[in-house]
This record gives C-alpha cells, structure tokens and sequence, in this order.
C-alpha cells in the first residue's frame, strides 16, 4: 500500500524527528529531509516533506482511498542527551544542572585530572572547589570556579559545563593593572608560572566566555593597563585584535608567549611533557651541576 512505502520510507527519519524535539535542534543530519524540529502526524510530515498543501498531499494518497495516517513518532525508546557545552541551555528541568554541595578541593580523580593539565593541587585548591550536582537525573562531581555571580564553571575528564547563572570571574588585589583570560585553566596556568617567577602585582579577569569580552569593557578600562591571555584561535585572535584598536597603550597582547599553542594551559602542558624527556632532564641536570662547580 503506497501510504505504508511511505511511512517506511520515512520510519529513519521519525526517530531523528523525535529526538531533535528533545534536544532542541533546528537541523537534520540528512541533507534530504527537513528538520523543522517540530512534532505532528503523517500528514504534517508530508506537507512539509513535498512542500504542497493538505489536499495536494491527499491526492497522492487518493488512488488507495487511504484514511488512516501514521504517526511518525515511533514508540518511546531510551535515548542518550548529550551533556551541555559552556554557555548551553536547556528548558527541561533534567538538562539544567543543579548544585548540590561543595567543598574543598580532595576528589582523587579530580587531582589526577588536574596533574595532566600540569596544575598542582595546592594552586587549583586556592581557587577552585569540588561541586556535586544533578544533571539528567545523574549524580556528578567536578572541578568547579566560582564566577561573580554565583555560578560555577564545571570541569572534570569527561565533562565541560557551568552552572547558572554564567557570569565572568574578577580577583582584585588592589593593582592598577588587569590580566585577562578566556578560561580558568589559563589562570591557573598562570599562577603556575607566577609561583616561579617575580611577576608583578595585577588583578585579574577570567571571563568564562568571549561572550562577556565586550560586557567586561568597562572593567578593563578602569586599568591603566590590561593584559590579554586570550586564546590563539580565530574568535580570540578577534577580541585581541579589537582591544589594540580600543587603544594600543593600555591593551597588551601577551598571547606571543604560546603563539603556536592554542592557549597558555596547552603551552604550559607542552612545556612540562619537553622537560620530562629524559635528554631535557640530563642537560638541566648538567647545567646545575656546572653551575654549582662555578660558585665561589
């Protein structure tokens, strides 16, 4: 019977309907087939799908002299909802994440984490906290940093998100200069690398998203100098780029410092894996020992 070519014809595709409704997609992965994302029976569908009116579509049914019609939401099967990226929303109450406790930094897995990104403990535990929360009906834990707004930016192995409300992170220690990152690990980055050498007294800004950079202006301005850390792919190369043309004598672009890295956290990563090497260690070793041998 045509109407049941039909409905098999267009069986893949209900699944796809179905689940773009939960998740609030726009688009279908099949150039073929629109997805407007929106629900109906066979009759919605195939107004869309062959772009004509209700009785145009009729007619092509109308040799069978069919009536009945197919619903092309096939009955409810589990289906796995991606985790939310950074700045995602969603409006069921199981896709918004809900804090649950926090407390100080101690999760083993969360530290092991934290080691491949070259982050001491001591240095995320002054700034991060360890965040239980609710997502999708799941219990979860991860590395949370606190914004201003009192949300959380959430990072663990196998997760990236952040809470409500996203908002930008600000530390002040009285400096009449700013240094500005896009993510917290490029702060904490940075306090890797202040721990070893004598850096000067700034204040910082980490904005959780280049979303906030523009907003953030007016923060920045207060400092008679602002230093960007901003990440080297093309949406932070932009925000720099932007900044200088603001004014070239108080915005610095620092990112020349890991200019064929992503962003500092991969340079510094990058950094500490070359000096692992064991080539790396016997010359390091070679230096101290000549230098011992020169003192007087």
């Amino acid at each position: 019977m045509q109407i049941m070519l039909l409905y098999d014809l267009l069986e893949p595709y209900a699944v796809k309907a179905a689940r773009t409704v939960l998740r609030g997609e726009g688009i279908s992965n099949n150039p073929d087939l629109p997805d407007t994302g929106h629900g109906g029976d066979i009759i919605d569908f195939g107004t869309r799908y062959f772009k004509s009116s209700v009785g145009e579509f009729l007619n092509r049914l109308s040799s069978e002299n069919l009536k009945q019609t197919f619903s092309f939401h096939p009955p409810a099967s589990p289906v796995t909802v991606p985790h939310l990226g950074a700045g995602e929303k969603e409006e069921s109450n199981s896709g918004k994440i809900i804090i649950t406790a926090t407390r100080p930094l101690t999760d083993a897995r969360l530290l092991d984490y934290l080691e491949t990104r070259c982050i001491p403990g001591e240095i995320a535990g002054k700034y991060c906290k360890e965040v239980d929360f609710h997502l999708y009906g799941k219990m979860r834990t991860a590395i949370g940093f606190p914004n201003d707004s009192g949300g959380y930016e959430l990072r663990s192995r196998h997760f990236k998100g952040s809470s409500s409300p996203k908002s930008i992170t600000t530390l002040d220690t009285g400096s009449n200069q700013v240094t500005v990152f896009e993510g917290f690990f490029d702060f904490l980055s940075y306090q890797v690398m202040a721990k070893e050498l004598s850096s000067a007294e700034t204040n910082f800004l980490i904005l959780n998203s280049l979303a906030f950079f523009n907003k953030s202006r007016d923060q920045m301005e207060k400092h008679q100098q602002v230093n960007l850390f901003l990440d080297r792919n093309k949406a932070g190369i932009e925000c720099t780029q932007l900044a200088l043309d603001w004014d070239k004598s108080k915005y610095m672009d620092r990112s020349e410092l890991y200019g064929n890295r992503q962003d500092l956290n991969e340079w510094l990563t990058e950094k500490h894996s070359l000096l692992q090497k064991p080539i790396i260690k016997k010359i390091i070793r070679h230096q101290h020992q000549r230098s011992r041998r020169l003192r007087p």
